[in-house]
């Protein structure tokens, strides 16, 4: 049986029963959950890494250094999507307004019911963000 990890930007203070957080880069902190045959047989938290506009790539960074294969977001901007692409992380899209908690979105992501995130929704910065 094989495990992997997914994460979910999530506010304070994470969990299966936290707020998840509706932008990426700005996440109080992320949920990290040990998938296994689409079963959640594991969670933890990590913090996110303050960074300044434009330095979302931290995150990533940091997810992928603690093995994290797949983040369910309900938006992200380009430059840390393609990072996610270049490093064969898979992120997972699950509308705003639609799952408020990590739970939530951790069953709709074992059903199957999340797509892959598209380029033309990341995120474009300036405030104009749809999430």
């Amino acid at each position: 049986m094989s495990s992997y990890k997914v994460a979910v930007p999530s506010n304070n203070p994470g969990g299966m029963e936290a707020g998840r957080s509706e932008h990426f880069g700005h996440s109080d902190l992320f949920t990290l959950l040990e998938i296994e045959d689409n079963r959640v047989v594991g969670v933890s938290t990590q913090g996110n890494v303050a960074h300044e506009p434009g330095g979302c790539m931290i995150p990533v960074k940091a997810l992928a250094k603690a093995g994290v294969k797949k983040v369910i977001v309900s938006g992200m901007g380009q430059r840390p999507l393609t990072m996610c692409a270049e490093i064969g992380m898979g992120v997972f899209f699950a509308e705003k307004g639609k799952y408020s908690s990590v739970a939530d979105v951790v069953m709709a992501f074992t059903a199957g019911d999340l797509p892959e995130i598209n380029a033309d929704q990341a995120c474009t910065g300036g405030g104009l963000c749809h999430h």
